[in-house]
C-alpha cells in the first residue's frame, strides 16, 4: 500500500489519518495536497465541528522518509524547496483551520510529524508515546515549523535540548511542560481525542473560530493592541446569532442549539 491521507467522519468530527504501512506512516508529498484539500472542505462544511489528526495502526508517523530525501539530493534544489512549501502549506492549513484541531498521538511523532502535532490546537498522547525532533542526528535541521513551535511552547533551553540532542521526549514530560494536553493509556489516543472533539460539536462554531484567532494573534500583540482585538471580536460575537441563542439558552436553563 502506498502513502496516503485517509479522510473519514465520526459524527461531527473529520478524522485525518496518516497511512503509510510499509514505512511507519512516513510522510509523503501526496499527503500534503490531500490534507490541504480536506481541511479546506472542513472549513466550508458546517456539519464538521472539529478535526482529529492521527496515524494508522496506533502509530502517528516516523516523519520524513530518508530514502526519499536521499533521492532528492539528485534533484534540483528548487524541486525540494517546492516540496517543503507544500508541507508548510499543510502546516498553515492546520493552524488556520477555524475548527478545533486535535492531534491523537500513539507510538511516535518524529521530525515533521512532531511539527504537525505541534501545529494542532491540542494534543492527546498515549502514555508511551514519544516525540522526536532528531534532524540533527542525520545532519539536517527541523522543518514544518518545528523550531518555531518549540520556541513558542518552551523556554529556549528546553527547546534547544530537544532539537540539539535529538533524543526522544516522552508524553509525560511534554505534559508536565504544557505541550501535551491529555495523556491516556496506549492505544486510546484516537478514541479519547474523538470524545473530546464531540464536546466541540455542542459549542458555538463562530465563538470557537474567533477564540482561535485571538489565541493565534496574541503573541504578536502588545496588551493594548490585544485589548482592541478582543473588543472588536467581542462586539462582533455579541451581534452574531450564536450569542443570541447562547444567552437565551442560559437564561432559559436549556441546552443551546448552535448552527
Amino acid at each position: 500500500m502506498s502513502a496516503e491521507l485517509i479522510a473519514s467522519r465520526n459524527k461531527a468530527t473529520l478524522i485525518l489519518t496518516l497511512s503509510n504501512p510499509s514505512a511507519k506512516n512516513a510522510l509523503h508529498p501526496d499527503m500534503y495536497a490531500a490534507a490541504i484539500e480536506a481541511l479546506s472542505t472542513a472549513e466550508r462544511d458546517e456539519t464538521i465541528r472539529a478535526v482529529v489528526l492521527t496515524g494508522a495502526d496506533n502509530f502517528f508517523s516516523s516523519g520524513g522518509n530518508l530514502n526519499r530525501l536521499l533521492e532528492n539530493r539528485a534533484k534540483e534544489v528548487s524541486e525540494q524547496a517546492e516540496t517543503l512549501d507544500h508541507l508548510h502549506g499543510w502546516i498553515e492549513a492546520l493552524r488556520g483551520c477555524p475548527k478545533p484541531v486535535i492531534a491523537a498521538v500513539d507510538g511516535v511523532a518524529a521530525g515533521a510529524a512532531f511539527s504537525l502535532a505541534l501545529a494542532c490546537d491540542m494534543i492527546v498522547a498515549g502514555a508511551g508515546a514519544q516525540f522526536i525532533m532528531a534532524h540533527v542526528k542525520v545532519g539536517l535541521t527541523p522543518d514544518g515549523g518545528g523550531s518555531w513551535f518549540l520556541m513558542h511552547a518552551l523556554p529556549r533551553q528546553l527547546a534547544s535540548e530537544i532539537m540539539l540532542q535529538g533524543k526522544p521526549v516522552g508524553s509525560q514530560r511534554l505534559q508536565e511542560l504544557g505541550v501535551v494536553n491529555r495523556r491516556v493509556p496506549d492505544g486510546m489516543a484516537l478514541s479519547s481525542a474523538l470524545l473530546w472533539a464531540d464536546e466541540f460539536a455542542d459549542m458555538s462554531p463562530h465563538a470557537l473560530e474567533r477564540i482561535k484567532t485571538l489565541v493565534m494573534e496574541a503573541p504578536g500583540h502588545t496588551l493594548i493592541e490585544h485589548f482592541d482585538a478582543e473588543k472588536q471580536s467581542f462586539i462582533a460575537a455579541l451581534h452574531h446569532p450564536d450569542a443570541l441563542e447562547g444567552i437565551n439558552a442560559f437564561l432559559d436553563k436549556r441546552k443551546p442549539q448552535f448552527k
